[in-house]
């Protein structure tokens, strides 16, 4: 029975968060200005962010033990982050229930920066989430990385010129 705990443990977690959790962490304005900032930054390098914020998973994928990193790479697939001219989208993933945040880059950027810089980015947002300033911890990453991908990738072109390939809005499930 104790292994069971964590999952019993978890489970519980995400049948009692999910919409409430949203709420209480990121407000319509907060999904805006997130927007707004990848937007934003966008507009610097050649680059495509998309943040996701999944309130819970199913009680399938829990007792599964499907994990957060392993349905970051999920949602990575099914919103086709990896299918960017230049392969180089980013994927910001947060996982409210489990409190877990994921950084998933496709090839190009993801040779922009070594593992421990990615890893950097979402222990900051951890720290902010902690504090419950959730909307500074995503604007956080979506700054850092800009920074990272308007490093060796060609700028955008001129305003109109370069098309958006990913959505920057926010993916719920």
């Amino acid at each position: 029975m104790s292994e069971l705990d964590p999952v019993i443990k978890r489970h519980w977690r995400h049948f009692l968060g999910g919409e409430s959790l949203l709420k209480k962490s990121l407000s319509d304005e907060d999904f805006a200005a997130i927007e707004a900032a990848i937007a934003e930054v966008e507009r610097s390098h050649s680059g495509e962010i998309c943040f996701a914020v999944e309130p819970a998973l199913p009680a399938a994928a829990i007792f599964q033990r499907i994990r957060p990193r392993a349905r970051a790479l999920a949602v990575y697939s099914e919103l086709r982050i990896w299918d960017t001219e230049h392969n180089n989208g980013v994927l910001i993933y947060l996982l409210l229930a489990d409190r877990a945040v994921e950084i998933v880059a496709d090839r190009a950027a993801a040779r922009q920066a070594a593992q421990p810089e990615w890893d950097a980015i979402c222990t900051a947002m951890r720290t902010d989430f902690a504090r419950g300033a959730f909307r500074a911890g995503v604007l956080g990453a979506v700054a850092a990385i800009a920074e990272i991908l308007a490093r060796p990738l060609p700028p955008a072109p001129a305003p109109g010129g370069k098309r958006n390939e990913l959505p920057n809005t926010r993916v719920l499930r």
